[in-house]
């Protein structure tokens, strides 16, 4: 089922911008990953925390993303925020149907230079061309500098770069890791521990 949004331009300047970021937490040997997702005011106060599970190694990223939009059911959120596009053991988040399917824009973020995952999964993955060609659809990340100094790799749709360096820049307090990924991710790992810790 679509979730379909006319698209909006984007003003960063907002008091009440609101980013949805979303990251995971997962341990190889298990057979799932969590992933968390919080919304995030230009503030930087949280009004809003979901979570969703996707398998590790799987082909069901996109989907994890979906149901985390889904659940929170608010049509207030300008932008999603992902921490990376290849998570959980090589399950491959494609950014365009994200935002095709919640006609927000979509900002992808990562941290360092890398010469591309392709020997990594034919390795891991032998044979498995629907997994390698989700992955060079993805296409080049673009790096940028924030206004910290540090500089991270984006990969932007529906959205300019220019545009998404302002986001991040709203986002961004210290460091190169915006804050909707960061507490995201810290959220994700919490509820991954308790999960492992009760057995589910």
């Amino acid at each position: 089922m679509s979730c379909f949004h006319v698209e909006k331009a984007i003003r960063v300047n907002k008091p009440g911008i609101r980013a949805l970021g979303i990251a995971e937490s997962f341990v190889r040997s298990d057979p799932v990953s969590t992933l968390a997702g919080i919304v995030m005011r230009g503030d930087l106060r949280i009004d809003g925390v979901a979570l969703a599970e996707i398998t590790v190694g799987g082909m069901d990223a996109t989907g994890g993303v979906l149901s985390i939009y889904r659940k929170l059911n608010r049509d207030d959120i300008n932008i999603l925020m992902l921490s990376g596009n290849v998570i959980s053991w090589f399950n491959i988040i494609d950014p365009e149907m994200v935002h095709r399917e919640t006609g927000l824009p979509v900002i992808s973020v990562t941290y360092e230079e890398s010469d591309g995952l392709e020997k990594y999964i034919e390795e891991y993955f032998p044979g498995d061309a629907e997994r390698l060609r989700r992955y060079r659809a993805l296409g080049e990340r673009s790096a940028l500098r924030l206004k910290t100094g540090y500089d991270l790799f984006v990969r932007a749709h529906g959205i300019s770069l220019k545009e998404a360096r302002a986001v991040l820049n709203r986002f961004t307090l210290e460091g190169r890791i915006p804050e909707p990924v960061r507490v995201a991710r810290l959220i994700a790992r919490a509820a991954m521990r308790i999960g492992r810790e009760s057995g589910e």
